[in-house]
C-alpha cells in the first residue's frame, strides 16, 4: 500500500463534501421544478465528482477520505438548508 499523501485526502475530502452539498442542492432544484438551476448544479456536481474519483481510485484508502468528506458535505447542506417551512428551498434559483 503506498503512503497517504495528505494534500490528495484533504482534496478527496473536500470535493467529496462539496459534492454532497452540490447534489443537496441540485436535488432542490428538481423538486422545486427549476431547469436551469438544476442543469447548473447538476454539471458542478459531475465536475466535482470526477476529481474525487480520478484522485482516490490510485489508492482504496481515500476511499474512506470520500465517505467522510461526502458525510460532512450532506450534513452541512441538510443545516444549512434547514428552514422554516413555506418558502422556496435553497438552490431553487429564479429561471
Amino acid at each position: 500500500m503506498a503512503a497517504i499523501d495528505p494534500l490528495t485526502a484533504g482534496g478527496v475530502f473536500v470535493a467529496t463534501a462539496a459534492t454532497d452539498a452540490v447534489y443537496v442542492m441540485f436535488t432542490s432544484a428538481v423538486v422545486a421544478r427549476k431547469r436551469v438551476p438544476a442543469a447548473t448544479w447538476s454539471s458542478i456536481w459531475y465536475l466535482l465528482s470526477s476529481y474525487a474519483v480520478i484522485s482516490y481510485t490510485e489508492n482504496w484508502i481515500y476511499v474512506a477520505f470520500a465517505a467522510a468528506g461526502s458525510w460532512v458535505g450532506a450534513y452541512a447542506s441538510i443545516t444549512f438548508l434547514h428552514r422554516p417551512p413555506g418558502g422556496p428551498p435553497v438552490g431553487a434559483a429564479v429561471e
